[in-house]
């Protein structure tokens, strides 16, 4: 059977409340390494879906439930060199697409035990400040801009 290599798009879901207290998850593989909702792109599959089943797979939760809005916003990285090997030879960047899940408050999430050993839901500036990638970072100090939080 030929080797089934990850597509270079991904998505990045920042899950997060009203008030912007965000879902942080600590990564099974990489321990200390803390983020949102992260995945790659299945052939065949709408950014949207691709945003949706992460977020089902990583959390448990039907982002048909709340509000899942594509923030249209697009980040291409290096892919670090201990994950490159997912990726067919030659592939070095990955185009990472942002969406927002907005809850009306915390509720009760299904970790994937494969793929997150623990979750922390953290007021937004203490979330930017866990996450370990930039991009990730970013997304979630732009929350108040986005949420009209004062």
């Amino acid at each position: 059977m030929a080797e089934q290599y990850k597509f270079p798009v991904s998505v990045l879901v920042v899950i997060y409340t009203v008030d912007l207290q965000v879902l942080l998850l600590e990564r099974a593989d990489r321990p200390g390494f803390w983020q949102s909702v992260t995945g790659s792109q299945d052939a065949g599959e709408t950014l949207r879906q691709t945003a949706r089943r992460e977020v089902y797979e990583e959390t448990a939760l039907d982002a048909d439930s709340f509000e899942l809005v594509d923030w249209r916003r697009e980040n291409r990285y290096e892919i670090y060199s201990r994950w490159r090997g997912r990726y067919a030879p030659g592939i070095t960047h990955n185009t990472e697409h942002v969406f927002g899940l907005r809850l009306s408050g915390r509720v009760p999430v299904t970790l994937a035990p494969r793929e997150h050993l623990q979750l922390k839901w953290l007021p937004w500036r203490d979330a930017s400040d866990k996450v370990f990638s930039w991009s990730n970072a970013d997304a979630i100090r732009d929350l108040p801009r986005r949420n009209n939080y004062p």
